[in-house]
């Protein structure tokens, strides 16, 4: 059997062998290749990677609010999750009505790094606070507009119905399991133009797969973040596979990773040289809540990991 962490090497060190200097929406710059993928066999362990410590309640509640349709941060607030506030806070700061100090230059040489970064830091958290104790705002910046949650929940038809693509695919599964139309899509041209949503989807497309009583997810990404995203990406859908085969009466087979750009940024470089360097761990278990019967029906307290010990957090800076 084959360990998480090493499949997960195995797209590392194929980048940094192979990868070609490409410049990026972000400016950052990336060593980029096109088309890979990786097998996690979830009968072989939960793979959430040990190498270094992945965040595992912000995954919970990260999916737990594409499923309840939600495309506001404020319900991440309210978990403590904070990986979508950039996105949100970037819209306050260009917005007419924001008058702070000009967080969108960053490199305003009139301040250090230290002082831009103090600021920074300052003007997120008034954001934040904000978000969670005024409706009025959090209505209007704290919504990320057409991303996951909405797409997967509430697509909208050109016959100005809707159609909840998670709820179809579960019915589905269970009553035509071998049909070769069980895919979700996030991807729509129209929400690539500006203002339409926070990020274009990256995690464009995913289908299930049912053989000898087992559910098998296949996701395509578009654009892979190999050091920061990937691993969350990696036990989000591995989770999101295992709460659906619990409702259907399955049990899980693989999830399927199919990349299209995968990329390591150029200044995660030496965070992932640094995650080669260490040993995998033993892979945790998964524990759902076995009274949960609906995937709708789960709360974060609900999800739980057992036997996670992994090496310590690696920091990297997030390009937005």
């Amino acid at each position: 059997m084959q360990h998480a962490d090493n499949i997960y090497f195995q797209l590392c060190q194929h980048i940094l062998e192979n990868g070609i200097k490409k410049e990026d929406r972000t400016g950052t710059g990336t060593l980029s290749v096109f088309g890979y993928q990786m097998r996690f066999n979830l009968q072989q362990g939960f793979p959430l990677l040990t190498t270094k410590k992945i965040p595992f309640r912000l995954i919970v509640s990260e999916l737990l609010w594409f499923l309840r349709g939600d495309t506001n941060i404020r319900y991440l607030l309210q978990h403590n999750n904070n990986i979508w506030n950039e996105w949100a806070f970037k819209n306050w700061v260009e917005s007419d009505e924001y008058r702070g100090p000009d967080m969108t230059n960053f490199g305003n040489r009139s301040l250090t790094d230290l002082e831009f970064n103090e600021l920074y830091k300052t003007e997120m958290e008034a954001f934040k606070t904000r978000i969670l104790s005024d409706d009025t705002f959090a209505n209007k910046y704290g919504e990320l507009g057409n991303v996951y949650g909405k797409q997967w929940r509430a697509w909208e038809t050109v016959y100005g119905e809707t159609i909840d693509q998670i709820n179809d695919v579960i019915s589905t599964i269970k009553t035509n399991p071998d049909s070769r139309r069980l895919v979700v899509t996030a991807w729509r041209p129209e929400d690539t133009t500006p203002n339409r949503a926070a990020l274009p989807p990256c995690h464009t497309l995913f289908q299930f797969y049912v053989l000898d009583g087992k559910l098998s997810c296949q996701l395509y990404q578009r654009s892979m973040d190999v050091f920061l995203g990937c691993p969350f990406n990696i036990a989000s859908y591995a989770l999101l596979t295992h709460l659906i085969a619990k409702e259907c009466n399955l049990e899980v087979g693989e999830f399927i990773h199919t990349a299209g750009d995968a990329h390591i940024y150029l200044n995660h470089l030496e965070q992932v040289k640094t995650q080669l360097s260490r040993t995998p761990k033993q892979l945790p278990n998964l524990v759902l809540n076995g009274d949960k019967i609906s995937i709708f029906d789960y709360d974060v307290e609900d999800i739980i990991i057992e036997n996670y010990e992994p090496h310590s957090t690696i920091k990297a800076p997030v390009a937005v």
